[in-house]
């Protein structure tokens, strides 16, 4: 029996792949596959079968469909089971839009989205539960409930969260596929050249520090990572750009564009904390250090987000303007350079 699990802390799901032995006897799909699944409830399986995310020889199955000797079985899982007590917390979110299968909400920086390590409480998910406390995803002990993707905690903007376990298998099977569209807007050190184009490298933990990402650029090592970008203002020694993410990596954007040599601003992880390009002048630094004072996190909101709606099937597409940190910050970098004419 050979399983590869495919999970990325972007993209919130689990993804399993099974070959079932050659002498495998028939057995109903959902009774093998939570046979091989810790913490997984057979309810749980066949939420995913009904939603089209359990694939046998790639073609979706029922729950009741007998796995067969040399079966290759696909299985797609939203979000893994709660080790940890999470707290409902009466916390204020912005919400865009909302219906009875899902909620989009305009997440501010400084937030984290989900529940771990030193962050068990003051989260998203926290909120969240507070908030949709009534319904049964909810309280079932999941342990990022509705979600299938996230954004870093200093990272402002979009995301869509499910409000039942049929849209959410609905949802993460949209990510998987890559039919989701998501555009961010990223103030960078410099002038991208071409002020067009894609990024490409490998992303994967840095050898010498786990919390940190790397690109690996022989493909040898990490996940398969795209990012394509276009500058849409030049602020003189920084440029906004826009990017438009192919995969989902754990900070895509961030480490991208490190690597190409033109990291976010105020990305104190990955650089951009740095006064990189300009002058020597006292009079620059010290702006620059102010830019750092009003924004005081990487630059980058998650600005807009298009689905199709996990029970109607209409697209359904959400912009948002940028923070105020960064309209103030861009407005400086505006001022700044017009001064220099």
């Amino acid at each position: 029996m050979s399983e590869e699990e495919i999970h990325d802390q972007q993209e919130l799901f689990e993804h399993h792949r099974f070959k079932a032995d050659p002498g495998q006897s028939l057995l109903r799909i959902d009774k093998f596959i939570t046979a091989r699944l810790e913490n997984t409830s057979r309810t749980r399986v066949q939420n995913a079968a009904t939603a089209g995310n359990i694939l046998v020889n790639s073609i979706p199955v029922k729950p009741n469909y007998k796995v067969k000797p040399g079966d290759v079985i696909q299985v797609l899982l939203p979000t893994p089971p709660r080790e940890i007590e999470l707290i409902p917390q009466d916390i204020a979110i912005n919400i865009v839009y909302e219906d009875d299968d899902v909620v989009v909400v305009n997440k501010e920086p400084g937030m984290v989205v989900h529940p771990a390590y030193g962050n068990y409480t003051g989260t998203l998910v926290n909120a969240l539960m507070w908030h949709f406390k009534d319904l049964p995803l909810f309280q079932i002990g999941e342990l990022r409930p509705g979600l299938v993707h996230r954004i870093d905690k200093n990272t402002s903007g979009i995301l869509v969260i499910a409000k039942n376990e049929f849209a959410h298998n609905r949802l993460a099977k949209q990510f998987f596929d890559r039919t989701i569209d998501r555009k961010y807007v990223a103030f960078v050190w410099g002038t991208p050249d071409p002020p067009e184009g894609t990024i490409t490298g490998n992303i994967g933990r840095n050898p010498k520090d786990r919390k940190m990402m790397y690109v690996f650029p022989d493909g040898g090592q990490g996940k398969h990572a795209i990012t394509h970008y276009k500058v849409i203002e030049n602020l003189g020694y920084i440029s906004m750009v826009e990017c438009k993410l192919e995969t989902g990596r754990t900070h895509q954007i961030r480490v991208h564009f490190s690597y190409i040599k033109h990291p976010l601003f105020n990305d104190d992880e990955y650089g951009g904390d740095q006064i990189l390009k300009g002058t020597t002048f006292t009079k620059y630094q010290q702006f620059v250090r102010n830019c750092f004072a009003i924004l005081p996190r990487q630059a980058l909101h998650a600005k807009s987000l298009a689905f199709d709606h996990p029970v109607t099937g209409k697209r359904l597409s959400f912009d948002s303007e940028l923070p105020e940190d960064m309209r103030k910050v861009a407005d400086k970098w505006r001022n700044y350079i017009s001064g220099r004419d």
